[in-house]
């Protein structure tokens, strides 16, 4: 009888202390993404990149084609900013849209693939050339990436507006569309593509080139603090604006209805004013994400480039976010 009692007191014992592990498990487990961070149910995404599957995280990236470079020691920003935020993507910086105050800089005078944050310059470019929105252009094979065989929900041969490509290519990062607006530019897409490098000269972004209108390519890259200066003036545009913060839409092709969700899952939650955004990722250069958005009435610019696994970009902001409260509290 006594063993009885000893093996019941040991069971209880052990029991306590698993439900005690489980509790503490579970808190963790929720303490961070207490929100929902999940696309709604039956609606598919746009095609990013070929990483734009859903997968819990990404594999182990291959090794990079493009190594990333510093910039010349007498560049105009200091290569990193004292400051007590804390982020886990390699490449950030967190700076005041108003006042040009740094309050993260991390890595971020690295010039480093951009992958489809690329799709901004895409727009200011398609958008600065004034062309009929109401345009049809039509995919072509020209439109398709046979190299890195990434998929697109837009077949060859179909046909969207000039307006419905550009609101696709920015919430859901539609390659296709993105490529369609360069080969419809007068002059087609060389001619696109000069003028991309040409506007990202006027903007003084010194540190940025690109080869292509979706970022399907290593060769497309820039810096953080370049970004900064293309995030400032993709807000300049309504229409960026409007297209890269839409949550949901819709495009008729025939008969069929294409739904698109917004790639950046921070769009839609009550607790972000999102002014514009574009996220984007390719094995080369990570996850990325930048944004313009208003903090209790400051307005600030967010870049996150090079993030490990699919949340890590969106898990960044909600932490400086955070970070800034509990300062601001002090």
């Amino acid at each position: 009888m006594i063993s009885s009692l000893r093996h019941a007191l040991w069971v209880r014992r052990i029991s306590g202390c698993l439900a005690a592990v489980w509790l503490a498990l579970a808190s963790l487990n929720s303490s961070f993404f207490s929100s929902p961070a999940h696309a709604a149910p039956g609606v598919a995404f746009g095609a990013q990149s070929v990483g734009s599957a859903p997968s819990s995280a990404r594999p182990v990236p291959p090794v990079r084609h493009v190594p990333a470079q510093r910039l010349p020691s007498n560049s105009s920003h200091p290569p990193e900013a004292q400051s007590r935020l804390a982020v886990r993507s390699k490449i950030a910086l967190v700076e005041d849209a108003k006042t040009s105050e740094v309050l993260l800089a991390k890595k971020a005078d690295q010039v480093v693939p951009i992958a489809s944050i690329t799709k901004l310059m895409t727009a200011i470019v398609a958008l600065d050339a004034n062309l009929p929105p109401e345009d049809m252009l039509t995919i072509s094979d020209e439109d398709c990436d046979p190299a890195m065989g990434t998929a697109s929900r837009l077949r060859v041969g179909w046909s969207l507006s000039r307006a419905d490509m550009l609101h696709v290519a920015l919430m859901s990062s539609e390659n296709r569309a993105a490529a369609a607006l360069s080969r419809y530019y007068p002059g087609g897409r060389p001619a696109f593509i000069q003028a991309m490098n040409a506007r990202a000269a006027e903007l003084g972004m010194s540190n940025t080139h690109f080869v292509n209108p979706n970022g399907l390519t290593s060769e497309n890259v820039s810096t953080a603090f370049d970004l900064v200066k293309l995030v400032q003036a993709a807000y300049q545009y309504p229409l960026i604006r409007e297209y890269s913060t839409d949550r949901y839409y819709y495009v008729q092709i025939g008969r069929r209805i294409l739904p698109y969700v917004n790639t950046n899952r921070l769009i839609g939650r009550p607790d972000w004013d999102i002014e514009v955004q574009k996220t984007g990722f390719i094995s080369e250069s990570g996850e990325c994400l930048v944004m313009r958005v208003n903090l209790d009435g400051r307005p600030l610019i967010m870049i996150f480039l090079d993030s490990y696994g699919k949340l890590t970009r969106f898990a960044d902001a909600r932490r400086v976010r955070m970070q800034l409260a509990l300062a601001k509290r002090k």
